[in-house]
């Protein structure tokens, strides 16, 4: 996996969360990414501090921060 793809894999997990917070589940199945592209790609936003997760149950919830 190159730092570009994982790049493309943020922008489709941005544009996915632009219509309101998901779980994580349901984010992989918008973003149609592989758990692991969309971990790295994860990482990398909350990293810049992009998200903003919050637990519910045994669901986590990703959203825009």
């Amino acid at each position: 996996m190159n730092v570009e793809l994982i790049g493309v894999n943020a922008g489709k997990i941005w544009n996915a969360l632009q219509n309101g917070a998901l779980s994580s589940k349901a984010l992989k199945k918008a973003t149609k990414l592989k758990e692991a592209d969309l971990n790295l790609a994860l990482g990398w936003l909350a990293r810049e501090g992009k998200l903003a997760f919050c637990e519910e149950g045994e669901e986590t919830i990703i959203a825009l921060a």
